[in-house]
């Protein structure tokens, strides 16, 4: 296996088509409906028309949900209102149907693949396909050890990629990127704390699940320890994903990189997505501008984020379920986008 050089990401991901986006922007200019009378849809239109290299646009028919799932070994620590070790429960919930996102997928017909990075359960209490790239069961304890090791997260690494290439070259046009994680978002927050160069207190959030006092308190000096260790290895960002990541987070990273190299959008969830973009955006500065965010969590690590990415969320409706569900809820105003910038007429 050749060594991973992530400086390659940053040759090959182009930004969207200018041109095709200011054609899209002329058509747009001819429509019957008045400019402005559509807002942000005349936007996400547009955005999509540059995607797509096309105008008008193609409908969105192909939608995919995305979620990556780990255990974090922080979690041990009190740091969320789920039990640590507790990632199996979701992933079984999503796999029976029976979660907040695969309600809202089944609804939008978008098949949902959950990918096992590291949860901690034995390989055969979930179904093969979900398990196939496990690189370990449980990322380490950020706060006093590695997430990973070397190794692992370049295994991780190149999983996410793997991952992107399959969407890609089955004809996925757009990705719905979530997590299933317990523990996922201190370590999402580290990252988005180390990069932004902030306190452990200005990133911590209360969670998914909302914590109370003292488990905030518990979160806010796992990630400050988190920080100290992760601040020597800014310069490196797989380093940092195994110092202070996880497999679940290293992947995701992986993956966003491949899917702008392959020219596939994605919309972003919670807060772990927004803090893997940002570490991509790291690698590549023009990875971001194929990629949407679906929702504004309310997590405070996930504002500092996305406001360092310069991406503006779609809806905010206070949603804190994690696992992908905000962005699904942002995947009709995707579609209904794309919809009137393919059918609505031209004026003669």
């Amino acid at each position: 296996m050749s060594a991973l050089n992530l400086d390659d990401f940053a040759n090959l991901i182009e930004r969207p088509d200018g041109g095709v986006r200011r054609d899209a922007e002329e058509r747009r200019a001819r429509l019957a409906v008045p400019p402005g009378a559509l807002g942000r849809l005349d936007e996400l239109g547009e955005w999509l028309a540059g995607v797509q290299q096309q105008v008008p646009v193609r409908p969105l028919e192909r939608p995919r949900v995305v979620l990556f799932a780990g255990d974090h070994g922080v979690a041990e620590l009190g740091v969320s209102a789920r039990p640590a070790g507790g990632t199996r429960d979701l992933v079984r919930a999503v796999l029976d149907g029976a979660s907040p996102a695969a309600v809202l997928a089944r609804g939008a017909g978008a098949p949902v693949r959950v990918v096992d990075m590291a949860v901690d359960c034995a390989p055969e209490d979930l179904p093969e396909e979900v398990t196939r790239h496990r690189v370990r069961r449980g990322s380490g304890r950020i706060d006093i050890e590695d997430a990973l090791t070397a190794e692992e997260a370049e295994a991780a690494f190149r999983a996410g990629m793997s991952l992107a290439d399959e969407e890609a070259d089955a004809g996925t046009d757009v990705v719905v990127l979530g997590d299933l994680s317990v523990g996922g978002t201190t370590a999402a927050s580290t990252l988005i704390a180390a990069l932004c160069g902030t306190d452990a207190s200005v990133v911590t959030g209360r969670g998914g699940a909302p914590i109370d006092d003292l488990a905030w308190m518990r979160k806010c000096a796992a990630i400050r320890d988190a920080l100290r260790r992760a601040r020597p290895v800014l310069g490196d960002q797989l380093e940092l994903l195994a110092t202070v990541g996880g497999a679940d987070l290293t992947a995701m990273t992986g993956f966003l990189l491949q899917s702008a190299v392959r020219r596939t959008p994605v919309i972003l969830d919670g807060v772990v997505s927004a803090a893997c973009a940002l570490v991509a955006q790291r690698v590549a500065f023009r990875a971001p501008d194929w990629w949407l965010a679906g929702q504004a969590s309310g997590e405070p690590a996930q504002a500092k984020a996305l406001d360092r990415i310069a991406l503006n969320p779609l809806l905010d409706h206070g949603v804190t379920a994690g696992e992908g569900t905000g962005a699904l809820l942002a995947l009709p105003l995707v579609r209904a986008a794309a919809a009137l910038a393919a059918e609505l007429p031209v004026r003669d």
